[in-house]
């Protein structure tokens, strides 16, 4: 390595500190100039290979550059499609919503309308709020404690993280958090499958009360697994009974896929796993093949918002449409859900051996590819049901100790405590156990 290649990654770093926003995120965790990336690999200015265990924050379902969504962008380009169509029609536009409809579980595509929002998740999550509050005359949301759905004004309101909230005041009102289903810290201190069912006992009976404070929602927003909030997985029988209670009370039940949808969870989309319909489900991350794109699918019912009553300039990504098609027919024709279940069956189990070495690691859980490990301090006395106190410095510590040894992960979860395995879906078996080898490594020498 050449010292000038040293340099040239230190100036682009330098470079960024000095000219980005202070905003700026992942560059304080992950101190990367990428030059190169291909499959689960990345390559810095230094010439340095990292295992790329962050994807995107899951955007990355076929990894970097994948042939096949190389191939259809190169098309688009070839057969001098539009690249910029804002909501007019094209042909790889139709082929797209027909991809995506087939991808859809029966019941939901008979009676799908789909809207397509501004390239992010906060976007859609932004029309999905406005489209049920337009259905349904009301301004309630139900939410989560825990979720996570965006950082605009709007989707920020509906987060369960008070760090950004702090510093911007007037959020939007009528958002009412909902106690999530994490049994390992149970917000009602029992644990176990109690923390689901008393946790679905208390929404109900919220509902049912004339004296609870809140009006009629106009809809209920939830993570089928809670991505930014820790990798937590909501039990099925928790999701059928969140489904009947909404139904019953003729209240919308949105599900956030930005995340977990596209085969992350070992489903195509994670509400799969509950088998329930839901009325909304808003997709973006994955669905575009590694381009920005994002979308609402809704019941048709709902849809009864004007023209124009949700906007958005780039509407029309023509690539990002043509590499989500490739994407979601390859992930299908390759049973990538399938592939992903199995491998992150097997890292859980891998985690779960190596927490009984290792008492730092407090609980290991997620679904599919979806995986988190909360680290927590053992030296302090247990709490409740003999949880630890979260430990972010020993996470953080084990984060930079992987990124020495070539393995990009990424923090979250409560205090940042959980440190999360995002890998693409077409990391092999071999790969994973590099992987689990080099998180093993970096959890020793951080202790």
């Amino acid at each position: 390595m050449s010292t000038l290649q040293i340099e040239l990654n230190e100036k682009y770093l330098k470079q960024q500190e000095e000219r980005e926003s202070n905003a700026r995120s992942y560059p304080r965790r992950i101190p990367i100039a990428i030059e190169e990336a291909e499959g689960i690999f990345v390559k810095d200015a230094n010439g340095k290979t990292y295992i790329d265990c962050l994807a995107g924050a899951g955007t990355l379902a076929l990894g970097h550059n994948h042939p096949v969504v190389i191939e259809a962008i190169e098309k688009v380009l070839h057969d001098k499609r539009p690249l910029h169509t804002l909501d007019l029609t094209t042909p790889v536009k139709e082929e797209f919503v027909s991809e995506v409809f087939d991808s859809l579980p029966a019941e939901l595509a008979q009676k799908a309308k789909i809207q397509f929002c501004g390239p992010t998740g906060g976007d859609a999550i932004e029309a999905a709020i406005k489209l049920v509050k337009t259905a349904t005359g009301r301004s309630t949301i139900l939410s989560f404690q825990g979720g996570y759905h965006g950082a605009t004004h709007g989707t920020m309101a509906l987060s369960g993280n008070l760090g950004p909230k702090q510093h911007v005041q007037g959020l939007m009102p009528d958002v009412h958090f909902m106690p999530y289903p994490y049994a390992y810290r149970c917000p009602f201190g029992v644990g176990g499958d109690e923390t689901h069912r008393i946790s679905a006992q208390y929404i109900e009976n919220l509902l049912n009360d004339p004296e609870s404070g809140i009006l009629k929602p106009a809809a209920m927003i939830l993570e089928v697994v809670q991505g930014e909030g820790g990798s937590i997985p909501a039990p099925v029988e928790w999701l059928r009974e969140i489904r009947r209670i909404t139904k019953e009370h003729d209240i919308p039940l949105i599900i956030d896929e930005v995340q977990t949808g596209i085969g992350r969870t070992g489903e195509l989309f994670a509400f799969q796993h509950a088998d329930i319909i839901p009325d909304v489900v808003v997709l973006s991350k994955a669905i575009g093949g590694s381009l920005p794109l994002s979308v609402v699918i809704y019941d048709r019912e709902l849809d009864q918002w004007g023209p124009g009553a949700h906007i958005g300039t780039f509407r029309g990504n023509q690539m990002a449409m043509a590499a989500g098609t490739a994407t979601l027919k390859y992930i299908k024709e390759n049973n990538l859900s399938q592939h992903a279940a199995e491998l992150g069956e097997k890292l859980m189990l891998e985690l779960s051996v190596f927490q009984n070495e290792i008492t730092e690691i407090g609980d290991v859980r997620g679904r599919g590819l979806m995986v988190g490990a909360e680290i927590v301090d053992s030296r302090i006395p247990a709490g409740l049901k003999g949880t630890y106190k979260a430990n972010p410095e020993l996470a953080s510590r084990i984060q930079r100790e992987c990124f020495n040894r070539g393995l990009i992960l990424e923090v979250g979860g409560r205090h940042g405590s959980v440190v999360r395995f995002l890998p693409p879906l077409i990391i092999t078996e071999n790969q994973l156990d590099e992987v689990i080898s080099i998180f093993k490594d970096a959890v020793r020498a951080a202790l």
